[in-house]
């Protein structure tokens, strides 16, 4: 379930976001100052009766165009790496890698919505939603049937990303809140880049 556990996202605005904005005038704004970041995430499980499941966190980095990594630190920890062609899921327990070419990992990892590497107005549908949680929330609708998912809500607080919610095509979703966002972040090269560890299992999706 690693690939849809995932992630999620990563912005900021160019200037404050007004109630007139349409949704997509209010997510290009955010993305257009989220050349890099890194935030703390928590992330639930929620199935289709709404009960949330386990609890995991970690540390997420995006540095745009096409580069990001989800670092889950508890309750185990995984990796999902970017380096702006391929996509590394690592499974720390399971001694285990699965790479994706970086266009083929939407379903897998929502983070590339936000990385600069697709044209949102072309693949998906934006509505604007109403307030929950305090939060403005943004939805995404895939115009492809084949996307791997039903729908992603992106959460605004003021011009800051706050949340993301994936909802799959079997009734369950991801919920990830952020917390200590720090737009502009210098973040070291290495950070995108991955290696197999010695001794792993790795499957390579073409």
């Amino acid at each position: 379930m690693l690939k849809s556990l995932i992630m999620a996202i990563s912005l900021a605005a160019t200037f404050p976001v007004f109630a007139e904005d349409s949704p997509l005038q209010r997510l290009q704004a955010f993305l257009a100052k989220a050349g890099s970041l890194q935030a703390d995430f928590t992330q639930f499980r929620v199935d289709e009766k709404g009960v949330a499941g386990q609890k995991s966190s970690g540390v997420f980095y995006l540095h745009r165009p096409g580069k990001f990594r989800w670092n889950y630190l508890k309750p185990y920890k995984q990796e999902i790496v970017s380096d702006g062609g391929k996509v590394w899921f690592y499974d720390v327990d399971l001694e285990q890698v699965t790479a994706k070419q970086l266009n083929q990992a939407i379903g897998s990892t929502p983070a590339l919505l936000l990385s600069g590497e697709m044209a949102l107005e072309k693949n998906f549908t934006i509505q604007s939603q109403d307030k929950e949680e305090g939060l403005y929330w943004i939805k995404l609708l895939p115009k492809e049937e084949e996307s791997g998912f039903k729908q992603v809500l992106i959460g605004l607080d003021g011009d800051q990303l706050a949340g993301m919610e994936l909802s799959d095509n079997f009734g369950q979703s991801t919920r990830i809140y952020f917390a200590n966002l720090k737009l502009g972040a210098k973040l070291e090269d290495s950070l995108f880049e991955f290696k197999p560890p010695a001794g792993v299992d790795v499957f390579e999706e073409k």
